[in-house]
């Protein structure tokens, strides 16, 4: 379903700035970096962490967007620049686009399922999904999209070949479910285990849980664990207050249950699990012998009791359970090879989050997509490849194989990959695989799971036996949005990746930090930063220990040295020189007290003296490192040193006639010291630390 911007103005009750025509919108846009559709496409300027989404407007107006949901007033001079755009003018953008896919949901009378809690919801989400894709067409969340704008993104995706509705919902803090529910409006309801995952927000166990089964206002029947008596009493007085029509389905081991538990065998990886419902009993065994498995399986089980599905479908379904990736992962494929395997599912939006991903993969230069035929209605299917074929132009695709009679049929769709095969089968395609000389790239399998995919990923991958350290990705970003909150709107930051160094995930870690918009990265060594950018990272590095013998691969990989003495200052420049090179970026480091390395007060005038003196260099930044910013007896001293920086900094600006980048907070000092953040600050040990009370990295050695 689409609406063209006349439609969505009343919607949203929007002010419309119409400069071009009355566009058909298709898809819902939060991130500019995730954009496939420009013509079709609505952007949603959101208020980010320290930086506004108007200030991407210019750069997708570039890429051809012309219609745009912005709560700042625009004027002639504003729109000046903007020949043909529409802007909706709306308070809140954030409300403005729940108001939008909460119209979109209730246009559709399909049954939805809501599902809550602290651990489990996506978990519980994918294996109904799996359990009862064959017998529904299923529009669900893509990953854990649950939140205030994941949820919105997610009713986006609902069209007129639905069946059944499948939706997570997250909240942090109380009065977030409020927003969801009216979105969401769940017919039928699931609550999963209730933890300590983000209870930072409430005052406690009780009062999250009642915040939660606000999602279920409306909903006709809940499904939760009788064996947990804080969720039993916050439900029945719930049911008793806010919905007394809900109709209660519980699970447990107590007697009393709904879908009672009598017992669970585990063996040989498998748990064998009996019940009794409705004076039946039943058995099923599932793949998993971990209780939070055993109890998400439960819960999965009681909504296909709701649905009437059949005891022994359930029987043979949930032995069929495949543990669900809770984020696309790369692992090491043939020949230099990296594999991005998400062979279980394939829809147009699902495929858009795997082309952000690969697009975010800065290893290789070329990019390669396998993807299977995608399920679609008839009358659907010309449309679907069309936009298929868009998205792989869109994300500048070095070779595209396609795997299915449809894709066959529809490949002159493809011209704009420059390299395009097709093949009517997995069969068919596997023993081709040696010709067709996959080496040093980056695939992505896309398919259907009737197409078993699963065997063209065990064809790529490389097979090793090491032990791994790993870093949970998600944990660090969460800690970078963390950081982002308690900096200035217009401080930059400078991400430490040195100490990730040897082996332990340097590209993957800058990888991240830059497709989240740090600004700069700092490495130890020259050699590491040259291992950067042959990896792809374009972000601009700082090199710290500054030595000649790295000067050549300063100049060859653009990297940007750290300045902290006269010799090395003259070094450096004697190279340029040679090198008829002028305006070289570089970074000068004072020392305010620590008395390791950098230039001291009582050096300034010589050292501005020394710059003067030819156009070797453009200063970039100009720093210094706080000795012990996390300590309050050391805060004077702290002070001091900002002292002496500050002085040092503005007699260097007056002598070059210039300005530069200020830094001296490190990750301590952004909280401790707010008013040190200055222009950009700079965060090493942070990223691995807890940033709050439930951050962190986690860190395992583990045979694979």
């Amino acid at each position: 379903m689409s609406y063209f911007i006349s439609e969505i103005k009343n919607i949203i009750s929007a002010d419309l700035l119409m400069q071009g025509d009355d566009a058909l919108i298709e898809n819902l846009l939060t991130d500019s970096r995730k954009l496939l559709f420009p013509e079709s496409s609505l952007f949603f300027a959101l208020q980010g962490e320290g930086r506004s989404g108007a200030s991407f407007i210019k750069a997708l107006y570039d890429k051809g967007v012309r219609n745009f949901v912005t709560d700042t007033r625009r004027n002639e001079k504003d729109n000046a620049p903007y020949a043909g755009a529409n802007f909706l003018i709306v308070p809140n953008v954030l409300k403005a686009l729940q108001q939008l896919a909460g119209y979109h949901r209730h246009q559709f009378k399909i049954p939805v399922i809501g599902i809550t809690g602290s651990n489990g919801k996506t978990i519980v989400k994918e294996w109904l999904n799996q359990i009862l894709a064959e017998t529904f067409n299923i529009v669900r969340s893509p990953k854990s999209y649950n939140s205030q704008v994941g949820v919105p993104l997610s009713l986006w995706r609902m069209n007129e070949s639905n069946e059944l509705g499948i939706f997570e919902s997250g909240i942090s803090r109380p009065g977030e479910m409020q927003h969801l529910q009216e979105m969401i409006d769940p017919e039928i309801g699931v609550v999963t285990f209730i933890g300590s995952a983000h209870a930072e927000g409430f005052t406690g166990k009780e009062q999250k849980i009642h915040e939660k089964l606000q999602l279920f206002t409306n909903s006709k029947q809940l499904v939760f664990c009788s064996d947990d008596e804080t969720i039993v009493n916050a439900v029945n007085a719930f049911s008793q207050t806010e919905n007394t029509g809900i109709k209660k389905f519980s699970w447990g081991r107590n007697p009393g249950a709904d879908l009672l538990v009598t017992q669970i065998k585990k063996k040989e990886g498998l748990s064998e699990i009996s019940c009794s419902f409705d004076e039946r009993v039943f058995t099923f065994s599932i793949p998993f012998t971990d209780e939070a498995s055993v109890n998400n399986c439960l819960a999965c089980c009681c909504i296909l009791l709701i649905l009437k599905i059949d005891t022994g479908v359930i029987t043979e379904r949930m032995l069929q359970l495949r543990p669900v990736e809770m984020r696309l992962e790369m692992k090491q494929g043939i020949n230099n090879c990296s594999v991005i395997n998400d062979g279980y599912s394939a829809d147009l939006n699902s495929l858009g989050i795997a082309l952000d991903f690969l697009e975010q993969q800065k290893h290789h230069k070329k990019r390669t997509v396998i993807l299977s035929d995608v399920p679609a209605a008839a009358k659907e299917v010309p449309a679907l490849y069309k936009k298929i074929a868009a998205a792989l132009s869109q994300k500048n695709i070095y070779r595209f194989i396609g795997i299915g009679p449809l894709l066959a049929e529809h490949r002159d769709l493809f011209s704009g990959v420059a390299d395009t095969v097709f093949y009517d089968s997995t069969e068919s395609f596997i023993p081709e695989i040696p010709a067709l000389d996959f080496h040093n790239e980056t695939i992505l399998l896309k398919g259907a799971r009737v197409f078993r995919f699963e065997k063209i990923s065990n064809a790529l991958e490389h097979k090793v036996h090491e032990t791994l350290l790993e870093i949970n990705l998600n944990a660090l970003r969460h800690n970078l949005k963390v950081y982002r909150q308690h900096i200035g709107n217009d401080v930059k930051v400078m991400a430490m990746v040195k100490a990730f160094s040897y082996g332990s995930g340097s590209f993957e870690i800058a990888n991240l930090l830059q497709h989240a918009g740090v600004e700069y990265l700092a490495v130890a060594y020259a050699d590491e930063g040259a291992d950067l950018r042959r990896s792809g990272i374009t972000l601009p590095l700082m090199v710290m220990n500054t030595e000649p013998s790295g000067f050549e691969s300063i100049l060859k990989y653009s990297l940007e040295p750290e300045i902290y003495s006269f010799n090395i200052l003259n070094e450096f420049r004697a190279f340029l020189s040679h090198k008829n090179i002028t305006q070289y970026p570089v970074h000068i480091k004072i020392d305010t007290g620590m008395h390791r390395l950098g230039f001291e007060e009582n050096d300034m005038e010589a050292l501005c003296s020394t710059l003067a003196e030819d156009n070797s260099f453009k200063i970039i930044s100009v720093f210094s490192h706080l000795a012990a910013s996390d300590a309050a007896a050391h805060d004077d001293f702290t002070e001091q040193q900002a002292g002496i920086f500050n002085r040092a900094a503005d007699k260097i600006k007056t002598f070059l006639g210039y300005d530069f980048i200020r830094h001296v907070a490190n990750s301590s000092a952004i909280f401790r010291h707010p008013g040190l953040q200055m222009d950009m600050v700079r965060i090493g040990i942070g990223f691995t630390a807890d940033a709050s009370p439930r951050c962190s990295i986690a860190c395992n050695t583990s045979p694979h």
